[in-house]
């Protein structure tokens, strides 16, 4: 249950930080940043909205699929969660 608030905290934490860097961009844009900037930026928020997803998807993973620690199916989940959070970064 400690690991379900952390992770909670964890996403709300990067989520503000994705809607502050959102707003900073429709601030560079109102002043007119060079378009390269924005893009700078874009990517960054890309990044960072990737991780959020992978955070996720490794939660549904690991809690939601049915596969429990120590059994036989456990070394595929991590090869899963490996290959699906290579996939998004």
């Amino acid at each position: 249950m400690e690991n379900d608030e952390a992770l909670k905290k964890n996403i709300l934490t990067r989520l503000k930080r994705i809607e502050g860097q959102v707003k900073g961009i429709q601030g560079m844009i109102d002043k007119n940043v060079c378009c390269s900037d924005v893009l700078v930026q874009i990517s960054a928020i890309r990044a960072a909205i990737n991780k959020v997803g992978g955070l996720i998807l490794e939660d549904y993973a690991r809690n939601c699929i049915g596969i429990e620690e120590g059994s036989d199916n456990e070394e595929g989940l991590e090869n899963l969660i490996k290959t699906l959070n290579s996939f998004v970064k």
